[in-house]
């Protein structure tokens, strides 16, 4: 049998002509979906990451000035690296083969979240005082984390762009953290609006907009803590 087209393979007139998908579009979309669910070694893997960091920052305790420079310099470097697997197909490819565990089909065409984690938490250190600091990672590491894993895995009710679940575990969790730092008025106040701006549809990823919203509301409010 001949291979070639027949002419009635040809679209009819006013028929859409389907582009064919090129292989590694298609290979790409393989491993994107393979990313999708709970994804609790993902969440693991961030929490971890701010623990380290607080530990670094406690234990160690760094000049202040060498750890800004360094997550600085971390950040921009995740950025290009970013901005590198965009640019050339394979490099994204080999990205979702390398860290299927720890990677989201939202990173297949947009910023890796441990970019704007690692963003964020250079932020909380270059504006915020030590201690400010130190809670707001906590809160992104542990309150986000699990907020994340339940509201995927249990959550049932929506709230915002989560479920009542996960909100509900966030603040929790950041109450917890915030009690030792500014007492139970103040931890009250933070972890409730922290929660809901975590919740808040907005273009901002919540990897930023959590640190910053808990760390202001923190530095804001602790001189009225006495």
């Amino acid at each position: 049998m001949s291979d070639a087209p027949s002419p009635f393979d040809a679209a009819s007139p006013g028929e859409p002509t389907v582009s064919p998908v090129k292989p590694e579009e298609a290979d790409l979309e393989v491993l994107v979906a393979r990313t999708a669910g709970p994804q609790p070694w993902r969440r693991a893997f961030h929490a971890m990451n701010g623990l380290t960091l607080v530990g670094i920052l406690v234990i160690l305790d760094p000049p202040w000035s060498w750890t800004v420079a360094a997550l600085g310099s971390l950040t921009l470097l995740l950025f290009l690296s970013d901005l590198a697997r965009f640019s050339v197909p394979g490099l994204n490819r080999l990205f979702f083969r390398l860290f299927r565990p720890f990677a989201s089909p939202r990173e297949a065409r947009g910023v890796a979240s441990s970019t704007w984690y690692i963003a964020g938490c250079f932020l909380a250190v270059a504006i915020f005082p030590r201690e400010v600091a130190v809670a707001s990672i906590l809160v992104l590491a542990l309150a986000d984390s699990m907020a994340s894993y339940v509201g995927r895995r249990w959550g049932r009710r929506p709230f915002g762009t989560g479920s009542v679940e996960g909100s509900t575990v966030f603040f929790l969790v950041a109450f917890l953290i915030l009690v030792p730092v500014a007492g139970w008025g103040v931890a009250t106040v933070v972890a409730g609006l922290t929660a809901l701006v975590e919740r808040t549809p907005w273009p901002l990823d919540d990897n930023l907009s959590v640190p910053l919203t808990a760390g202001l509301l923190l530095w804001s409010l602790l001189p009225f803590t006495g």
